[in-house]
């Protein structure tokens, strides 16, 4: 399959920053597919319809042809040629197509990066095809061109609890790229990531609940949130299990990799673990000194279950087995600027953001949409910023403020006037007897 996907500057610049390969990432990148295109893929495979569709792959197939077309025509029965250099997925594409094309041969991989050519008799082919030996049957390709959607696969039969850090944005790609494109509904998404995981665990929604009753400091990302709840700020750290690194994660052990898959990983997983212990010390209960399991961890997390972390949205949290919970969220502001040219989102967040931290939208030339879940700081700004010179800020009232909603009152009073104008010119009908 010839996937398209996107890159966004700024996240090609913040994973460059976190030492992120990308030569490895495009030449040695793992595959994976959805439902669809391995629908896709199977009816190719069916009628024997098979294209290449990479450019660079077209070229290497290309010359391959034309050495094996170049090669038979001399070649004796049971003679055979090696072909090099051929890696990944290409080893199926060649033998593919080389069948396709070519009756009286049979290919098979033959050690690393190489597939041997051999010349056969009709028979004998038909006897090779027919084979359970054969390395390109259909299930042993699609096998190969699922990737990670096997391990995918794996994960939804085992049933076991999903854990992840403001996982929303995950569990969409999940949908996505291994289960099916994401539908129209809201509902069956969250339907359909129930049934595939039916325990969610989102560490972000866990911590947000109880940051403020341990008096934590603020944490800003999973690594802050995992090293306060190492530190002596935790009072049943000494307590708590300690996790031991596998014998090829052992780097993780000295030096702090955020943003690396396994890594990232492992602070989810930690952070999880000493979320729960921590729930637990304030049970009625012995466990902490006598050792926990982990089904007590669960049990003592089971209010968090399948809740998953929404950021400023009309809920606060995703309720994955259930109906959602409407959210109690600070009304959206709007500001006015005046004698402040060329003002982009930028300089208003900047300016801002001592008192409170807004996401800026321009509504306007002149006007900004300002969104936070700060109350009290949305107070604040309400009240320094009523009469500001520049800068004047008030709560955003759609038929007063909205674009869309002046440009439709516009519309009907300019109807209406004519109308009530056409009614007193034209006045009441003279009929001449």
């Amino acid at each position: 399959m010839d996937s398209e996907f996107s890159l966004q500057a700024s996240s090609i610049q913040f994973l460059t920053h976190y030492g992120f390969d990308y030569n490895k990432f495009l030449k040695d990148g793992i595959p994976y597919m959805n439902e669809v295109q391995e629908k896709k893929l199977q009816q190719c495979l069916l009628t024997g319809n098979w294209k290449v569709r990479s450019t660079l792959d077209k070229d290497k197939v290309k010359k391959v042809i034309d050495d094996v077309t170049r090669w038979v025509p001399s070649a004796e029965e049971g003679g055979s040629m090696v072909l090099h250099d051929i890696s990944g997925f290409q080893i199926f594409e060649v033998q593919l197509i080389l069948r396709q094309a070519l009756p009286d041969v049979w290919t098979e991989p033959f050690g690393d990066q190489k597939v041997i050519v051999k010349k056969v008799s009709p028979r004998h082919r038909w006897c090779l095809e027919n084979s359970s030996c054969d390395c390109c049957r259909k299930e042993l390709i699609l096998l190969s061109a699922r990737g990670f959607t096997n391990l995918f696969q794996t994960l939804v039969e085992a049933k076991k609890p999903m854990v992840g850090h403001n996982m929303l944005m995950d569990l969409l790609h999940l949908h996505d790229k291994f289960y099916k494109p994401l539908p129209e509904s809201y509902e069956e998404f969250k339907k359909n990531i129930h049934s595939l995981f039916p325990v969610l665990i989102d560490t972000k929604n866990v911590t947000k609940s109880i940051w403020k009753e341990f008096q934590f400091p603020r944490a800003s990302n999973l690594l802050e949130v995992y090293e306060i709840l190492c530190s002596d700020l935790n009072p049943t750290n000494p307590t708590c299990p300690v996790i031991a690194h596998a014998s090829d994660c052992l780097k993780y052990a000295d030096k702090k990799s955020p943003h690396e898959a396994a890594y990232d990983a492992f602070l989810c997983g930690s952070v999880l673990l000493k979320l729960a212990h921590l729930l637990l010390g304030r049970m009625p209960c012995d466990t902490l000194e006598t050792g926990s399991s982990f089904s007590q961890y669960l049990n003592a997390l089971t209010k968090y279950l399948n809740q998953v972390n929404l950021i400023r949205a009309g809920v606060s949290t995703i309720n994955f087995s259930g109906t959602d919970v409407p959210s109690q969220r600070p009304p959206l502001l709007i500001a006015s600027v005046q004698g402040w040219p060329a003002v982009d989102e930028e300089q208003i967040y900047q300016k801002l953001k001592a008192l409170c931290k807004f996401d800026v939208r321009r509504l306007t030339e002149n006007q900004f949409l300002l969104l936070s879940n700060k109350f009290k700081g949305v107070r604040v700004v309400l009240r320094d910023y009523k009469t500001h010179p520049n800068l004047r800020i008030s709560l955003y009232r759609y038929w007063r403020h909205s674009p869309q909603a002046n440009c439709l009152l516009q519309i009907c009073g300019i109807v209406a006037s004519w109308s009530l104008l056409a009614f007193v010119i034209g006045g009441s009908p003279w009929y001449v007897m």
